[in-house]
């Protein structure tokens, strides 16, 4: 891979992370409900997400996905059911106001911000067939391909890391205006409903975007 062709891919994947969906909601949500020390746990598993989602890719299972209606139909509704389930969990999450210095709640686990990120990610074949769409314009057939695959993977996952920590951020600051278990109560059915509104979205995505 040439340079002028990575600074076109890292200039693209600065657009590709900041975009709003499942995986911004996701931070958010982490950072609103247990600042961004913690929450940034759930951009851990996100980025575990998209490695897993690019190595379907490279594999060759991504093509296999836009073949097979059924496999990709069974893992459209598998990921917005999933989203759709976190933003019932976070609609129904306690209003009582959090601080941020606060220690953290007794349901905090981080395998389990992981585990979520994770599933947020690899559950979205918007995402994968996205990389399959993208990922071939900036690769060079005569070079080896493991190499290229590395190397559009690491400056995928450092854009992400980036974009993620401000989502993340942006949320946990919003921590410390909130005030009244109203105010909580408000955020935190705001993100029921994007959660439910990006599974929504997932559920009705086209293959042929």
């Amino acid at each position: 891979m040439s340079l002028s062709t990575w600074l076109a891919f890292f200039a693209a994947s600065w657009a590709i992370s900041f975009s709003p969906g499942p995986g911004a909601i996701s931070a958010m949500a982490s950072g609103l409900k247990y600042g961004f020390r913690r929450g940034y746990w759930t951009t851990v598993g996100l980025i575990l997400g998209i490695l897993l989602q690019f190595g379907i890719v490279a594999i060759g299972l991504g093509a296999l996905l836009a073949t097979s209606e059924v496999a990709f139909t069974i893992l459209k509704w598998v990921g917005a059911g999933y989203l759709v389930y976190l933003g019932w969990l976070q609609f129904r999450s306690d209003a009582a106001p959090v601080a941020v210095e606060a220690a953290a709640p007794e349901d905090f686990r981080v395998k389990d911000l992981v585990l979520r990120g994770c599933l947020v990610n690899i559950t979205n074949p918007k995402g994968t067939v996205f990389l399959m769409a993208v990922v071939p314009q900036f690769l060079d057939p005569a070079a080896p391909l493991a190499a290229q695959y590395a190397i559009i993977a690491a400056t995928l996952c450092f854009t992400d890391l980036v974009a993620m920590g401000c989502y993340t951020t942006l949320a946990a600051r919003v921590l410390r205006l909130l005030r009244t278990p109203g105010h909580i109560r408000w955020i935190n059915r705001s993100f029921g409903a994007l959660f439910v509104l990006a599974g929504t979205v997932l559920a009705t995505f086209s293959r042929r975007v």
